[in-house]
Protein backbone atom coordinates (compact mmCIF):
# COMPACT_ATOMS: atom_id res chain seq x y z
CA UNK A 1 0.00 0.00 0.00
CA UNK A 2 1.54 3.66 -0.84
CA UNK A 3 2.60 5.15 2.23
CA UNK A 4 1.01 8.74 1.37
CA UNK A 5 -2.51 7.41 1.58
CA UNK A 6 -3.57 10.18 3.03
CA UNK A 7 -2.75 12.67 0.28
CA UNK A 8 -4.54 10.65 -1.76
CA UNK A 9 -7.42 10.27 -0.11
CA UNK A 10 -7.63 14.32 -0.20
CA UNK A 11 -7.22 14.86 -3.61
CA UNK A 12 -10.10 12.45 -4.68
CA UNK A 13 -12.59 13.83 -2.29
CA UNK A 14 -11.31 17.04 -3.52
CA UNK A 15 -11.97 16.43 -7.12
CA UNK A 16 -14.91 13.66 -7.19
CA UNK A 17 -16.68 16.39 -4.54
CA UNK A 18 -16.98 12.79 -1.93
CA UNK A 19 -16.54 12.79 1.74
CA UNK A 20 -13.60 11.81 3.02
CA UNK A 21 -15.56 9.33 5.55
CA UNK A 22 -16.82 7.37 2.53
CA UNK A 23 -13.78 7.23 0.25
CA UNK A 24 -11.85 5.92 4.21
CA UNK A 25 -14.98 3.09 4.11
CA UNK A 26 -14.74 2.22 1.13
CA UNK A 27 -10.92 1.67 0.95
CA UNK A 28 -11.48 -0.38 3.86
CA UNK A 29 -14.53 -2.98 2.33
CA UNK A 30 -11.50 -3.23 -1.01
CA UNK A 31 -9.00 -4.22 1.16
CA UNK A 32 -11.57 -6.83 3.27
CA UNK A 33 -13.07 -7.99 -0.33
CA UNK A 34 -9.27 -8.60 -1.41
CA UNK A 35 -8.25 -10.51 1.86
CA UNK A 36 -11.52 -12.74 1.46
CA UNK A 37 -10.28 -12.94 -1.84
CA UNK A 38 -6.50 -14.44 -1.31
CA UNK A 39 -7.82 -16.73 2.12
CA UNK A 40 -11.06 -17.75 2.01
CA UNK A 41 -14.40 -16.63 3.83
CA UNK A 42 -13.78 -18.82 7.05
CA UNK A 43 -11.16 -16.07 8.24
CA UNK A 44 -11.88 -13.49 10.77
CA UNK A 45 -10.69 -10.46 9.85
CA UNK A 46 -10.90 -6.35 10.65
CA UNK A 47 -9.55 -3.90 8.50
CA UNK A 48 -9.29 -0.35 9.86
CA UNK A 49 -7.67 2.95 8.25
CA UNK A 50 -4.86 3.89 10.09
CA UNK A 51 -5.10 7.68 9.98
CA UNK A 52 -1.79 8.66 11.69
CA UNK A 53 0.60 6.40 9.60
CA UNK A 54 -1.74 6.87 6.41
CA UNK A 55 -2.01 3.05 5.64
CA UNK A 56 -4.67 0.62 5.81
CA UNK A 57 -4.16 -2.20 8.15
CA UNK A 58 -5.61 -5.58 8.66
CA UNK A 59 -5.91 -7.93 11.57
CA UNK A 60 -6.51 -11.47 11.24
CA UNK A 61 -8.09 -12.55 14.58
CA UNK A 62 -7.61 -16.81 16.09
CA UNK A 63 -8.98 -18.17 19.47
CA UNK A 64 -6.32 -19.32 21.62
CA UNK A 65 -6.98 -23.46 22.73
CA UNK A 66 -5.26 -26.16 23.48
CA UNK A 67 -5.48 -28.54 20.81
CA UNK A 68 -6.27 -26.55 17.47
CA UNK A 69 -8.95 -28.54 15.42
CA UNK A 70 -9.37 -25.08 12.60
CA UNK A 71 -6.42 -23.56 11.83
CA UNK A 72 -7.94 -20.75 10.44
CA UNK A 73 -10.06 -19.39 13.46
CA UNK A 74 -7.76 -21.47 16.61
CA UNK A 75 -4.18 -21.02 17.45
CA UNK A 76 -2.52 -22.91 20.05
CA UNK A 77 -1.51 -21.43 23.82
CA UNK A 78 2.27 -21.98 22.40
CA UNK A 79 2.30 -20.14 19.02
CA UNK A 80 0.25 -17.59 20.87
CA UNK A 81 2.42 -16.72 23.28
CA UNK A 82 5.31 -16.88 20.77
CA UNK A 83 3.84 -13.14 19.58
CA UNK A 84 1.96 -12.35 22.60
CA UNK A 85 3.66 -13.44 26.43
CA UNK A 86 0.62 -12.51 28.23
CA UNK A 87 -1.93 -14.81 25.93
CA UNK A 88 -4.03 -17.43 27.72
CA UNK A 89 -6.73 -19.93 26.34
CA UNK A 90 -9.68 -18.33 25.27
CA UNK A 91 -8.19 -15.43 24.06
CA UNK A 92 -9.09 -13.88 20.94
CA UNK A 93 -5.29 -13.15 19.48
CA UNK A 94 -5.33 -10.63 16.16
CA UNK A 95 -2.44 -10.32 14.21
CA UNK A 96 -1.54 -7.70 11.36
CA UNK A 97 -1.44 -9.06 7.85
CA UNK A 98 1.06 -8.26 5.23
CA UNK A 99 -1.56 -6.57 2.48
CA UNK A 100 1.05 -6.91 -0.21
CA UNK A 101 0.62 -10.06 0.01
CA UNK A 102 -2.70 -10.37 -1.02
CA UNK A 103 -1.94 -11.31 -4.89
CA UNK A 104 -2.47 -9.35 -8.64
CA UNK A 105 -6.07 -10.67 -8.75
CA UNK A 106 -6.87 -9.73 -4.59
CA UNK A 107 -5.94 -6.12 -6.10
CA UNK A 108 -8.22 -6.21 -9.18
CA UNK A 109 -11.29 -6.92 -6.71
CA UNK A 110 -9.83 -4.17 -4.52
CA UNK A 111 -9.72 -1.74 -7.51
CA UNK A 112 -13.27 -2.71 -8.97
CA UNK A 113 -14.65 -2.14 -5.28
CA UNK A 114 -13.00 1.32 -4.77
CA UNK A 115 -14.43 2.38 -8.10
CA UNK A 116 -17.88 1.25 -7.72
CA UNK A 117 -18.20 2.56 -4.54
CA UNK A 118 -16.49 5.95 -6.31
CA UNK A 119 -19.93 6.06 -8.71
CA UNK A 120 -22.34 4.72 -6.24
CA UNK A 121 -20.92 7.82 -4.40
CA UNK A 122 -20.74 10.07 -6.62
CA UNK A 123 -24.73 9.57 -8.01
CA UNK A 124 -25.74 9.86 -4.47
CA UNK A 125 -24.05 13.25 -4.43
CA UNK A 126 -25.58 14.22 -7.43
CA UNK A 127 -29.37 12.91 -6.94
CA UNK A 128 -28.92 14.93 -3.36
CA UNK A 129 -27.63 17.99 -5.30
CA UNK A 130 -30.36 18.28 -7.32
CA UNK A 131 -33.26 16.65 -5.25
CA UNK A 132 -34.40 20.00 -4.02
CA UNK A 133 -33.83 21.90 -6.82
CA UNK A 134 -37.28 20.60 -8.54
CA UNK A 135 -38.82 23.70 -9.77
CA UNK A 136 -35.73 25.75 -10.31
CA UNK A 137 -34.57 26.45 -14.40
CA UNK A 138 -31.29 25.20 -15.19
CA UNK A 139 -28.79 26.10 -17.87
CA UNK A 140 -26.62 23.26 -19.86
CA UNK A 141 -25.26 22.56 -22.88
CA UNK A 142 -27.05 20.29 -25.61
CA UNK A 143 -25.01 17.02 -25.68
CA UNK A 144 -26.70 14.82 -28.18
CA UNK A 145 -30.31 13.50 -29.20
CA UNK A 146 -31.57 9.98 -28.43
CA UNK A 147 -34.53 8.68 -29.89
CA UNK A 148 -36.07 12.30 -29.48
CA UNK A 149 -35.01 13.14 -26.64
CA UNK A 150 -32.12 16.17 -25.81
CA UNK A 151 -29.52 14.86 -23.62
CA UNK A 152 -28.12 18.23 -21.63
CA UNK A 153 -24.90 18.76 -19.57
CA UNK A 154 -25.59 20.22 -16.69
CA UNK A 155 -22.24 19.89 -14.94
CA UNK A 156 -21.45 16.80 -12.62
CA UNK A 157 -24.45 14.60 -14.39
CA UNK A 158 -26.40 14.58 -17.75
CA UNK A 159 -30.16 15.69 -17.89
CA UNK A 160 -32.86 14.77 -20.11
CA UNK A 161 -35.52 17.05 -22.00
CA UNK A 162 -37.90 14.37 -23.69
CA UNK A 163 -39.87 15.05 -27.10
CA UNK A 164 -43.20 15.64 -25.40
CA UNK A 165 -41.49 18.46 -22.80
CA UNK A 166 -40.29 20.17 -26.08
CA UNK A 167 -41.74 22.97 -27.38
CA UNK A 168 -43.32 22.18 -31.02
CA UNK A 169 -40.86 23.65 -33.96
CA UNK A 170 -38.26 24.76 -31.64
CA UNK A 171 -34.85 22.71 -33.02
CA UNK A 172 -31.49 22.71 -30.85
CA UNK A 173 -27.98 21.65 -32.45
CA UNK A 174 -25.35 19.99 -30.49
CA UNK A 175 -23.02 22.91 -28.37
CA UNK A 176 -26.08 24.56 -28.27
CA UNK A 177 -26.98 26.50 -24.78
CA UNK A 178 -30.54 25.21 -23.54
CA UNK A 179 -32.50 26.78 -20.59
CA UNK A 180 -35.15 24.16 -19.18
CA UNK A 181 -37.09 23.66 -16.07
CA UNK A 182 -36.38 20.97 -13.40
CA UNK A 183 -39.84 18.41 -13.70
CA UNK A 184 -38.35 15.84 -11.44
CA UNK A 185 -35.53 14.16 -9.92
CA UNK A 186 -35.65 10.21 -10.18
CA UNK A 187 -32.94 8.14 -8.26
CA UNK A 188 -32.69 4.87 -10.70
CA UNK A 189 -30.29 1.60 -10.74
CA UNK A 190 -28.20 3.39 -13.23
CA UNK A 191 -27.94 6.88 -11.23
CA UNK A 192 -29.93 9.91 -10.84
CA UNK A 193 -32.38 10.87 -13.83
CA UNK A 194 -33.18 14.65 -13.79
CA UNK A 195 -36.28 15.34 -16.07
CA UNK A 196 -36.79 18.50 -18.06
CA UNK A 197 -39.29 20.62 -19.44
CA UNK A 198 -39.94 23.27 -21.65
CA UNK A 199 -43.69 23.24 -22.15
CA UNK A 200 -44.26 23.31 -18.29
CA UNK A 201 -46.48 26.26 -17.13
CA UNK A 202 -44.24 26.55 -14.59
CA UNK A 203 -41.73 27.30 -16.83
CA UNK A 204 -43.02 30.30 -17.78
CA UNK A 205 -43.58 31.25 -14.35
CA UNK A 206 -39.88 30.94 -13.36
CA UNK A 207 -38.95 32.70 -16.19
CA UNK A 208 -41.14 35.95 -14.99
CA UNK A 209 -39.86 35.14 -11.26
CA UNK A 210 -36.26 35.87 -12.84
CA UNK A 211 -37.02 38.58 -15.33
CA UNK A 212 -39.55 40.81 -12.34
CA UNK A 213 -37.80 41.72 -9.04
CA UNK A 214 -41.07 42.65 -7.70
CA UNK A 215 -42.27 38.57 -8.19
CA UNK A 216 -38.95 37.18 -6.28
CA UNK A 217 -39.50 39.94 -3.57
CA UNK A 218 -43.11 38.88 -3.03
CA UNK A 219 -45.00 42.24 -3.92
CA UNK A 220 -46.42 40.65 -7.06
CA UNK A 221 -47.92 37.14 -7.16
CA UNK A 222 -48.37 34.95 -9.88
CA UNK A 223 -51.72 33.83 -9.21
CA UNK A 224 -52.33 30.90 -12.15
CA UNK A 225 -50.61 29.86 -15.62
CA UNK A 226 -52.53 28.54 -18.69
CA UNK A 227 -49.90 27.69 -21.93
CA UNK A 228 -49.94 26.49 -25.30
CA UNK A 229 -46.65 25.93 -25.89
CA UNK A 230 -44.95 27.58 -28.74
CA UNK A 231 -48.19 29.35 -29.57
CA UNK A 232 -50.01 31.68 -26.73
CA UNK A 233 -50.01 31.76 -22.50
CA UNK A 234 -51.99 33.77 -20.36
CA UNK A 235 -50.61 34.41 -17.02
CA UNK A 236 -53.02 36.32 -14.41
CA UNK A 237 -51.34 37.98 -11.28
CA UNK A 238 -51.75 40.36 -8.33
CA UNK A 239 -50.34 43.09 -6.45
CA UNK A 240 -50.11 43.00 -2.12
CA UNK A 241 -49.23 46.51 -2.69
CA UNK A 242 -52.20 49.07 -4.02
CA UNK A 243 -49.44 51.29 -5.20
CA UNK A 244 -47.74 48.56 -7.56
CA UNK A 245 -49.71 47.33 -11.01
CA UNK A 246 -49.17 43.92 -11.05
CA UNK A 247 -49.09 43.92 -15.02
CA UNK A 248 -46.94 46.99 -15.47
CA UNK A 249 -44.60 44.91 -13.06
CA UNK A 250 -44.12 42.02 -15.52
CA UNK A 251 -44.41 44.24 -18.62
CA UNK A 252 -41.25 46.45 -17.53
CA UNK A 253 -40.21 49.77 -19.27
CA UNK A 254 -41.02 49.75 -22.79
CA UNK A 255 -42.18 45.92 -22.25
CA UNK A 256 -38.73 44.69 -21.77
CA UNK A 257 -39.01 42.38 -19.17
CA UNK A 258 -41.90 40.51 -20.95
CA UNK A 259 -39.94 40.47 -24.69
CA UNK A 260 -37.18 38.99 -22.78
CA UNK A 261 -39.38 35.90 -21.76
CA UNK A 262 -40.82 35.89 -25.12
CA UNK A 263 -37.45 35.83 -25.80
CA UNK A 264 -36.53 32.66 -24.40
CA UNK A 265 -39.82 31.17 -25.67
CA UNK A 266 -39.04 31.67 -29.12
CA UNK A 267 -41.84 33.87 -30.08
CA UNK A 268 -44.75 32.92 -28.23
CA UNK A 269 -47.11 35.56 -27.77
CA UNK A 270 -48.06 36.03 -23.86
CA UNK A 271 -51.18 37.98 -22.25
CA UNK A 272 -50.67 39.28 -18.28
CA UNK A 273 -54.03 39.46 -17.13
CA UNK A 274 -55.01 40.67 -13.52
CA UNK A 275 -56.52 38.31 -10.98
CA UNK A 276 -59.43 39.00 -8.99
CA UNK A 277 -61.41 37.10 -6.46
CA UNK A 278 -64.43 37.27 -7.75
CA UNK A 279 -64.88 34.85 -10.97
CA UNK A 280 -67.10 36.60 -12.86
CA UNK A 281 -64.66 39.85 -13.06
CA UNK A 282 -61.41 37.42 -13.51
CA UNK A 283 -63.37 35.72 -16.68
CA UNK A 284 -64.32 39.23 -18.14
CA UNK A 285 -60.14 40.32 -17.68
CA UNK A 286 -59.39 36.79 -18.65
CA UNK A 287 -61.25 37.26 -22.53
CA UNK A 288 -59.56 40.84 -22.54
CA UNK A 289 -59.22 42.30 -25.22
CA UNK A 290 -62.64 41.24 -25.99
CA UNK A 291 -65.68 43.58 -24.60
CA UNK A 292 -67.81 41.81 -22.15
CA UNK A 293 -71.76 42.43 -21.97
CA UNK A 294 -73.07 40.18 -20.12
CA UNK A 295 -72.31 36.75 -18.09
CA UNK A 296 -74.49 34.39 -16.64
CA UNK A 297 -72.75 32.28 -13.78
CA UNK A 298 -73.99 28.52 -13.08
CA UNK A 299 -71.76 27.94 -9.68
CA UNK A 300 -72.77 24.15 -9.58
CA UNK A 301 -71.93 23.07 -12.98
CA UNK A 302 -69.13 25.47 -12.20
CA UNK A 303 -69.61 27.20 -15.80
CA UNK A 304 -69.88 30.27 -17.60
CA UNK A 305 -72.32 31.71 -20.27
CA UNK A 306 -70.18 34.86 -21.30
CA UNK A 307 -72.45 37.45 -24.10
CA UNK A 308 -70.31 39.60 -25.89
CA UNK A 309 -71.24 41.77 -28.84
CA UNK A 310 -71.36 40.27 -32.19
CA UNK A 311 -68.91 42.33 -34.10
CA UNK A 312 -66.19 40.72 -30.62
CA UNK A 313 -67.68 37.71 -30.90
CA UNK A 314 -64.61 36.13 -32.91
CA UNK A 315 -62.36 38.10 -31.21
CA UNK A 316 -63.46 36.77 -27.61
CA UNK A 317 -63.10 33.07 -28.89
CA UNK A 318 -59.76 33.76 -30.79
CA UNK A 319 -58.15 31.76 -33.43
CA UNK A 320 -59.68 28.18 -33.42
CA UNK A 321 -60.75 29.01 -29.96
CA UNK A 322 -57.63 29.22 -28.41
CA UNK A 323 -58.50 32.21 -26.73
CA UNK A 324 -61.02 31.17 -24.50
CA UNK A 325 -59.61 27.71 -24.07
CA UNK A 326 -57.14 29.51 -22.57
CA UNK A 327 -59.38 31.60 -20.41
CA UNK A 328 -61.20 28.56 -19.30
CA UNK A 329 -57.80 26.89 -18.21
CA UNK A 330 -56.68 30.11 -16.93
CA UNK A 331 -59.97 30.00 -14.23
CA UNK A 332 -61.40 26.87 -14.21
CA UNK A 333 -64.47 27.72 -15.58
CA UNK A 334 -66.37 26.13 -18.83
CA UNK A 335 -66.65 28.71 -20.91
CA UNK A 336 -69.55 29.27 -23.34
CA UNK A 337 -69.39 32.47 -24.84
CA UNK A 338 -72.46 33.88 -27.28
CA UNK A 339 -73.13 36.89 -29.11
CA UNK A 340 -76.14 39.48 -28.53
CA UNK A 341 -78.05 38.06 -31.52
CA UNK A 342 -77.84 35.10 -30.81
CA UNK A 343 -78.82 35.38 -26.71
CA UNK A 344 -81.51 37.40 -27.54
CA UNK A 345 -83.25 35.05 -29.72
CA UNK A 346 -82.22 32.57 -27.17
CA UNK A 347 -83.76 34.71 -24.26
CA UNK A 348 -86.70 34.78 -26.77
CA UNK A 349 -87.20 31.04 -27.70
CA UNK A 350 -86.92 30.47 -24.01
CA UNK A 351 -90.02 32.81 -23.22
CA UNK A 352 -92.17 31.23 -26.02
CA UNK A 353 -91.55 27.86 -24.91
CA UNK A 354 -92.83 28.83 -21.49
CA UNK A 355 -96.25 30.24 -23.01
CA UNK A 356 -96.42 27.14 -25.28
CA UNK A 357 -96.91 25.41 -22.29
CA UNK A 358 -100.64 24.17 -21.11
CA UNK A 359 -101.92 26.62 -18.99
CA UNK A 360 -99.71 29.10 -18.78
CA UNK A 361 -100.24 32.98 -20.11
CA UNK A 362 -98.15 35.76 -20.34
CA UNK A 363 -98.60 36.78 -16.24
CA UNK A 364 -97.21 33.14 -15.29
CA UNK A 365 -94.58 33.04 -17.74
CA UNK A 366 -93.31 36.52 -16.72
CA UNK A 367 -93.34 35.43 -13.07
CA UNK A 368 -91.42 31.79 -14.28
CA UNK A 369 -88.76 34.23 -15.98
CA UNK A 370 -88.16 36.58 -13.62
CA UNK A 371 -88.00 33.37 -11.32
CA UNK A 372 -84.77 32.63 -13.26
CA UNK A 373 -86.92 29.72 -15.25
CA UNK A 374 -85.68 30.85 -18.79
CA UNK A 375 -87.17 28.47 -20.68
CA UNK A 376 -89.61 25.05 -20.64
CA UNK A 377 -86.75 23.26 -20.31
CA UNK A 378 -85.21 24.95 -17.05
CA UNK A 379 -88.83 24.34 -15.62
CA UNK A 380 -88.83 20.69 -16.85
CA UNK A 381 -85.23 20.14 -15.18
CA UNK A 382 -86.73 21.88 -11.85
CA UNK A 383 -88.50 20.17 -9.15
CA UNK A 384 -91.03 20.79 -7.22
CA UNK A 385 -89.38 23.02 -4.09
CA UNK A 386 -87.92 25.49 -6.37
CA UNK A 387 -91.04 26.06 -8.26
CA UNK A 388 -92.42 27.02 -5.03
CA UNK A 389 -90.32 30.06 -4.84
CA UNK A 390 -92.35 31.36 -7.43
CA UNK A 391 -95.38 34.07 -6.47
CA UNK A 392 -98.77 32.25 -6.33
CA UNK A 393 -97.23 28.60 -7.22
CA UNK A 394 -98.86 25.87 -5.19
CA UNK A 395 -97.28 22.47 -5.02
CA UNK A 396 -100.17 20.56 -7.04
CA UNK A 397 -99.67 23.37 -10.01
CA UNK A 398 -95.86 22.90 -9.86
CA UNK A 399 -96.36 19.37 -10.42
CA UNK A 400 -98.40 19.64 -13.33
CA UNK A 401 -96.36 22.41 -14.32
CA UNK A 402 -93.16 19.97 -14.05
CA UNK A 403 -95.07 17.02 -15.95
CA UNK A 404 -96.21 19.31 -18.94
CA UNK A 405 -92.44 20.81 -19.32
CA UNK A 406 -90.87 17.60 -19.40
CA UNK A 407 -93.85 16.53 -22.05
CA UNK A 408 -93.13 19.96 -24.24
CA UNK A 409 -89.29 19.11 -24.20
CA UNK A 410 -89.60 15.58 -25.18
CA UNK A 411 -91.85 16.15 -28.32
CA UNK A 412 -89.43 18.89 -29.16
CA UNK A 413 -86.46 16.86 -28.76
CA UNK A 414 -88.11 13.86 -30.95
CA UNK A 415 -89.12 16.71 -33.43
CA UNK A 416 -85.71 17.46 -33.68
CA UNK A 417 -84.12 13.85 -33.88
CA UNK A 418 -86.80 13.34 -36.92
CA UNK A 419 -85.99 17.14 -38.95
CA UNK A 420 -82.10 16.14 -38.32
CA UNK A 421 -82.75 12.58 -39.74
CA UNK A 422 -84.32 13.66 -42.69
CA UNK A 423 -82.16 16.24 -43.52
CA UNK A 424 -79.69 13.79 -43.24
CA UNK A 425 -81.25 11.82 -45.51
CA UNK A 426 -82.08 14.04 -48.05
CA UNK A 427 -78.20 14.93 -48.12
CA UNK A 428 -77.07 11.15 -49.21
CA UNK A 429 -79.62 10.93 -51.78
CA UNK A 430 -78.59 14.23 -53.47
CA UNK A 431 -74.94 12.93 -53.23
CA UNK A 432 -75.95 9.52 -54.62
CA UNK A 433 -78.01 11.05 -57.90
CA UNK A 434 -75.40 12.59 -60.68
CA UNK A 435 -75.94 15.99 -61.51
CA UNK A 436 -76.78 17.29 -64.84
CA UNK A 437 -73.43 18.30 -65.87
CA UNK A 438 -72.00 14.54 -64.85
CA UNK A 439 -74.86 12.89 -67.22
CA UNK A 440 -74.48 15.27 -70.34
CA UNK A 441 -70.41 14.09 -69.70
CA UNK A 442 -71.72 10.58 -69.35
CA UNK A 443 -73.66 10.74 -72.48
CA UNK A 444 -70.57 12.18 -74.87
CA UNK A 445 -68.40 9.45 -73.30
CA UNK A 446 -70.84 6.77 -75.20
CA UNK A 447 -71.96 8.25 -77.89
CA UNK A 448 -69.61 7.00 -80.86
CA UNK A 449 -67.22 9.37 -82.96
CA UNK A 450 -67.03 9.42 -87.09
CA UNK A 451 -63.70 9.11 -87.26
CA UNK A 452 -63.56 11.47 -90.75
CA UNK A 453 -65.47 14.69 -89.30
CA UNK A 454 -65.04 13.99 -85.84
CA UNK A 455 -68.92 14.18 -85.00
CA UNK A 456 -71.64 12.27 -83.45
CA UNK A 457 -72.46 9.40 -85.99
CA UNK A 458 -75.96 9.81 -87.49
CA UNK A 459 -76.42 5.68 -86.78
CA UNK A 460 -76.76 5.89 -83.40
CA UNK A 461 -77.83 9.27 -82.83
CA UNK A 462 -80.32 11.09 -85.67
CA UNK A 463 -79.60 14.52 -85.65
CA UNK A 464 -81.95 17.25 -85.76
CA UNK A 465 -82.18 17.58 -89.63
CA UNK A 466 -83.00 13.82 -89.69
CA UNK A 467 -85.68 14.01 -87.54
CA UNK A 468 -87.38 16.73 -89.07
CA UNK A 469 -87.06 14.84 -92.79
CA UNK A 470 -88.96 11.87 -90.81
CA UNK A 471 -91.68 14.04 -89.83
CA UNK A 472 -92.18 15.28 -93.65
CA UNK A 473 -92.02 12.08 -95.02
CA UNK A 474 -94.79 10.42 -92.48
CA UNK A 475 -97.25 12.80 -90.81
CA UNK A 476 -96.74 16.23 -93.29
CA UNK A 477 -96.73 13.79 -96.19
CA UNK A 478 -100.11 12.14 -95.24
CA UNK A 479 -101.80 15.99 -95.33
CA UNK A 480 -100.11 16.65 -98.44
CA UNK A 481 -101.68 14.22 -100.07
CA UNK A 482 -105.07 14.49 -98.54
CA UNK A 483 -105.27 18.07 -99.94
CA UNK A 484 -103.85 17.37 -103.65
CA UNK A 485 -106.48 14.30 -104.09
CA UNK A 486 -109.29 17.24 -103.08
CA UNK A 487 -108.02 19.42 -105.59
CA UNK A 488 -107.96 16.80 -108.43
CA UNK A 489 -111.54 16.18 -107.86
CA UNK A 490 -112.49 19.94 -108.26
CA UNK A 491 -110.65 20.16 -111.50
CA UNK A 492 -113.15 17.11 -113.26
CA UNK A 493 -116.11 18.60 -112.07
CA UNK A 494 -114.91 22.11 -113.57
CA UNK A 495 -113.64 20.31 -117.00
CA UNK A 496 -117.24 18.27 -117.01
CA UNK A 497 -118.91 21.73 -116.93
CA UNK A 498 -116.70 23.78 -119.57
CA UNK A 499 -117.52 22.79 -123.06
CA UNK A 500 -114.12 21.10 -125.34
CA UNK A 501 -112.31 23.43 -127.48
CA UNK A 502 -110.16 22.93 -130.34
Amino acid sequence: MISDLQRVIDQVAREKGVDQEILIDTLEEAVRTAARKKFGPEYDLEVNYNGDQGEIEAFEFKEVVEEVTNKNLQISVEEAREIDPESEIGDSLGVKMDTEAFGRIAAQSAKQVIMQRLKEAERNMVYDDFKDRRGEILNGIVQRFDRGAIIVNVGKSDAELPHKEQIPRESYRQGDRIRAYILEVRQISRGPQIILSRTHPNFLAALFENEVPEISEGIVQIMQVAREPGARAKIAVSSRDSDVDPVGACVGMKGRRVQAVVQELRGEKIDIVTWHPDAAKFICNALAPAEITRVIVDEENRSMEVVVPDDQLSLAIGKRGQNVRLASKLTGWRLDVVGETDYNEALKDGYRSLLDLHGIGEKRATELYEADFKSAGDVAGANVEELLSVKGMSELRAEELIREATRYTDEHARAETLSKEKEEDEQRESEEIPSGDQMSETGDENTPRDEETGTDSAEDTPSGDLIDQVGDETGDEDLSGTETSGAREDEKLQAQDEPATE
